[in-house]
């Protein structure tokens, strides 16, 4: 079977995460609120964030892939700070 030929769910399933206690990325709601796109919603390929009525954006840290997708498309300078997780944490992605 090649790599193509595995659904995303069966490719989710490799993944392993060691959950920090603290998250690795901050939302600040105020400035999301001033965005009109919302670009991280629907770029995240975990689909971890999610837009609020009052506008603002919850971001759900546990199964993040730490690509920074969200903090590239990001367009409200300063809405999104992310860094990697501390040590051992994170997303680990096993093979075969």
């Amino acid at each position: 079977m090649k790599a193509r030929d595995i659904s995303f769910e069966d490719r989710m399933a490799t993944v392993l995460f060691d959950i920090a206690p603290a998250p690795h990325i901050f939302i600040d709601g105020d400035k999301c609120r001033g965005c009109s796109t919302k670009d991280c919603v629907t770029a995240c390929p975990a689909n971890l964030f999610i837009p609020l009525d009052d506008g603002s954006v919850v971001f759900n840290y546990e199964l993040c892939f730490e690509c920074g997708t969200c903090y590239m498309i990001c367009n409200e300078q300063g809405a999104i700070t992310w860094s990697y997780p501390p040590g051992g944490a994170g997303a680990a992605f096993r093979y075969g």
